[in-house]
């Protein structure tokens, strides 16, 4: 069990980068964790990490080694899960990955009922643009929102997403509404990097857009409350931009064109035999607040219902 508890320590110093980090979220302090892990690579005799002041690196054999504690502490995980599921007790840590936009208006305010419903159950929300290892890095779930490639993991459409063109009336009165898609080389165009192109659809099929305007970020943050200050035209989702919209903050332009019907809210999981019972449990919960038709569409129907 002491050497269970070492490979623990290793995993956790290598997912937060940082010994006294890892420490703080395993109750121990950053000696104790330095001590455990020179433990462990003398029991190994290899070195497992390279340690400076500034920051922590795995050697080519600690990636070896984290690549395998990682699917073993999982397993253990799994084995708990099963005997859990089986009791019907919810229990454990639940470590979930979510855009940080979504993950802070759509999944933070919902955490209260299931929290309250599984008092044995703690959840570890970790919010991040970019698409995780969620294997590598010990998720037990993520959220994500795209059009999502086949892959070895498992995926459970939670809602749909409608991303439409939309702008502030000022800057359309200042700047005039297109007409057209090649209308829009005469705006502003807000988009974040790894947003650029759009990839659109209209009625003559696919069309691909260069967002390049003059304000440029790595944050859709910035893109949101830019695009309602009137700086320019957004291609932004009804989840995140849906008030505005039924308040007249915002308007649709190029109703006729939005992202793809495809993109949706999905919840991936490791393809496991056993689903353990913490991660189904979220995952209804957040089905059943979003639903075929999710709350953040109510008020929206014309929008919606434009060709």
């Amino acid at each position: 069990m002491s050497n269970l508890v070492d490979l623990e320590i290793f995993a956790r110093v290598v997912t937060a980068e940082s010994l006294s980090a890892a420490g703080r979220e395993m109750g121990l302090s950053p000696a104790v964790v330095s001590r455990r892990l020179q433990r462990l690579e003398e029991r190994l005799g290899t070195r497992l990490l390279q340690r400076t002041t500034r920051r922590i690196a795995l050697t080519e054999a600690g990636q070896g080694f984290y690549e395998r504690v990682v699917a073993i502490l999982a397993s253990i995980e799994e084995a708990e899960g099963f005997v859990a599921g089986r009791s019907g007790r919810v229990a454990g840590t639940l470590r979930v990955a979510a855009p940080t936009s979504f993950g802070r208006m759509h999944i933070a305010p919902h955490l209260g009922p299931i929290l309250d419903d599984h008092p044995d159950l703690a959840i570890d929300l970790e919010l991040q643009d970019e698409f995780v290892d969620i294997v590598g890095a010990g998720y037990d779930v993520a959220i994500r929102i795209g059009e999502l490639p086949d892959s070895s993991l498992v995926a459970r459409r939670l809602a749909p997403v409608h991303r439409v063109l939309c702008a502030a009336p000022d800057y359309l009165a200042r700047r005039g509404r297109p007409e057209t898609v090649a209308d829009l080389a005469r705006h502003e165009l807000l988009a974040a990097r790894h947003q650029d192109p759009w990839q659109l659809e209209g009625p003559e099929g696919p069309v691909q857009v260069r967002s390049a305007g003059r304000l440029r970020t790595n944050s859709s943050e910035v893109v949101r409350e830019a695009v309602v200050a009137g700086l320019g035209i957004a291609l932004r989702s009804t989840w995140d931009v849906g008030p505005e919209l039924s308040a007249g903050r915002l308007a649709v332009v190029l109703p006729a064109y939005r992202a793809s019907r495809k993109v949706a809210v999905y919840a991936v999981y490791p393809s496991r035999a056993f689903l353990p019972a913490k991660v189904r449990v979220f995952i209804e919960h957040l089905a059943g607040r979003y639903g075929p038709e999710p709350y953040w569409d109510v008020g929206l129907e014309a929008v919606l219902a434009a060709p």
